[in-house]
């Protein structure tokens, strides 16, 4: 007789307190703690906090985000790339996290870009003489 795959929790069943262990967080979203720690490479909104020791605490709404994710790659079927795209419409912060634009001196650009001419140059050596 084939086994029944563990159903994940209802959002309404997830017990009312502050920090979940990963342990734990997995049961509820009826995964295996690798999967979670997988989904947290993938999903930039997952992003549990550490103990000293490096346990991961889940709060609520990251095991709420964990179910959304479970449901849309489990239960609908989406790739990891789809839901990513999905829960950006849902309006999850699931985005690419953007750097800051630095700021340039230019005039330091050019030196640096001459000083790079210059080494090529150096580097090159002289160039042959030219045979007609």
């Amino acid at each position: 007789m084939a086994r029944r795959a563990p159903k994940p929790t209802e959002v309404s069943g997830i017990p009312d307190k502050p920090f979940f262990k990963i342990g734990e967080t997995a049961r509820l979203c009826a995964v295996k703690p690798y999967v979670l720690r997988y989904w947290e490479t993938e999903f930039t909104s997952i992003r549990p906090k550490k103990t000293r020791s490096q346990q991961r605490l889940y709060q609520r709404k990251d095991v709420e985000l964990l179910l959304r994710i479970r449901r849309l790659l489990y239960d609908e079927r989406f790739t990891i790339e789809g839901a990513r795209a999905r829960l950006r419409e849902l309006g999850d912060d699931e985005k690419a996290p953007t750097l800051p634009v630095p700021e340039i001196d230019r005039e330091l650009a050019k030196k640096i870009k001459q000083g790079l001419i210059d080494l090529i140059r150096i580097v090159d050596g002289p160039a042959p003489p030219r045979q007609v």
